[in-house]
């Protein structure tokens, strides 16, 4: 680790660290949170559907949460 240059070390450190801060435990949040601003934003900029987009948001939001917490729950209970 000694033998690279201190910008690549201190740049390795920085990528891990908003890697382990976004990612974290559950890779999964973070995609679907990925999708759900994708949808959110193509809803409202695309087709102009702000009030279907306004919905959309919570509604998603909630899937993935009850979605991860039942993956969870299955494993623990493996």
């Amino acid at each position: 680790m000694k033998d690279r240059p201190l910008f690549l070390r201190l740049l390795r450190g920085f990528a891990m660290f908003w890697w382990d801060f976004l990612v974290g435990d559950t890779p999964e949040l973070f995609v679907a949170a990925l999708v759900i601003i994708a949808t959110v934003a193509l809803l409202s900029e695309r087709w102009h559907d702000n009030a279907v987009a306004v919905v959309a948001l919570p509604v998603l939001a909630i899937a993935a949460l009850a979605l991860s917490v039942r993956r969870a729950s299955r494993a623990t209970k493996r």
